[in-house]
């Protein structure tokens, strides 16, 4: 069993109007110093926690992105927020960009249920790709967001929050997506369904990588890396990074699996991949040596990514539940983990719930072995 961390989120902060925790939807996390930021998958909110004496993490707080944003949907339709990074004093968010397929309920009717299952549905604030001020309180350590500040070390320049060019059904991603050979035909497709899913952010410099939880291509996750620039009015535009597209993208064999998350540690990139469906199956951490080196679109067989280790999951009577969704990175040797539908057994009294601390200091020998000589071997 992994070492595991107790989250403990205030009542008064924890429930979503239509009353699901906070904790039951947790879907990325990252680190700052003593603070702990998640967000749950069906709120317009982004949830700060910090390290207690003891090394748990509480002490709640939430933003509602609301109040820095102009969201497509004024009625806090959810953001299904599957990403965060920070760099440069913004913490950036996106959200998964998808379509969902309605769920069967196994009271209706056969008629109904076949229905509902033919039923797409698309929420204008998933289709966001924002930043957000952040600065660190010096008094008390904690970081703070804002819609506008100064910066803190360019006198005269001002921080403002920004979002991607868009509408209530796309933006200037999805739109460059729909022309793509790779990606085009995965559009009108449920993320679920192997369809446009977007699961992870890392942020390096002025460089957005962005996860890709679906499509999977025969085995081959994928990674868009963008470059957002600001203009007078404060929206966001992408930068022409080659000389046919505004973004690059890049091909790993994660033998099937999708991204959940990416976190940059270094120069390196690590993944939290797992199925693009929505099943049990195989969850596991990779490093991707270097990644944040290179300058143009990268292929990067099984062999040239060091497995650190698994995930657990759910299964047998907790099928469907343990979802890793979410990766902070701890130190060079550990890493947090949280999950969206937790076991009953992870949740603890009435609003906490417990991560789980994994080592992951040296991949397996086999892996290690593979990746000093992938040079010689066959992908």
């Amino acid at each position: 069993m992994p070492e595991q961390i107790k989250l403990n989120f205030s009542p008064d902060l924890s429930l979503n109007a239509e009353g699901k925790h906070v904790r039951d939807g947790l879907s990325t996390a990252m680190l700052t110093g003593d603070n702990l930021w998640l967000s749950c998958d069906e709120r317009t909110s982004i949830e700060r926690l910090t390290r207690l004496p003891d090394g748990a993490f509480g002490k709640h707080h939430s933003f509602d992105v609301h109040a820095y944003l102009d969201l497509p949907a004024q009625n806090h339709s959810e953001i299904d927020i599957e990403g965060m990074g920070m760099a440069d004093h913004y913490l950036w968010l996106v959200g998964s960009h998808s379509l969902k397929r309605k769920k069967p309920k196994r009271h209706d009717s056969i008629a109904k249920q076949i229905k509902r299952l033919a039923q797409i549905k698309s929420d204008p604030n998933r289709y966001i790709l924002a930043r957000i001020p952040i600065l660190q309180d010096p008094e008390t350590g904690d970081y703070t967001l804002y819609k506008e500040v100064a910066h803190p070390d360019q006198p005269g320049k001002m921080l403002r929050a920004g979002q991607l060019r868009g509408d209530r059904t796309s933006n200037l991603l999805t739109e460059l997506m729909e022309q793509d050979e790779h990606i085009a035909p995965f559009m009108n497709i449920p993320g679920k369904d192997n369809g446009f899913d977007i699961e992870g952010l890392a942020v390096h410099g002025s460089r957005i990588f962005i996860g890709l939880r679906g499509p999977v291509l025969r085995g081959w996750a994928m990674v868009l890396e963008v470059e957002p620039e600001e203009d007078e009015a404060g929206i966001l535009h992408l930068k022409q990074l080659t000389k046919e597209k505004p973004y690059r993208k890049h091909f790993l064999n994660l033998r099937g699996k999708g991204i959940r998350e990416l976190r940059i540690f270094g120069d390196d990139v690590y993944l939290l991949a797992g199925p693009t469906m929505d099943l049990d199956g195989v969850i596991a951490i990779y490093r991707w040596r270097n990644a944040v080196n290179g300058h143009t679109e990268q292929v990067v067989h099984n062999n040239e990514l060091e497995r650190l280790c698994e995930v657990p999951h759910g299964t047998g009577e907790n099928t469907g539940k343990d979802k890793a969704e979410g990766l902070a990175i701890l130190d060079d040797k550990h890493v947090l983990v949280v999950f969206d539908s937790p076991a009953e057994e992870r949740t603890v009294c009435a609003n906490d719930v417990l991560a789980d601390i994994l080592s992951i200091g040296e991949a397996d020998l086999i892996t290690r072995v593979r990746y000093k000589y992938s040079s010689i071997m066959p992908g």
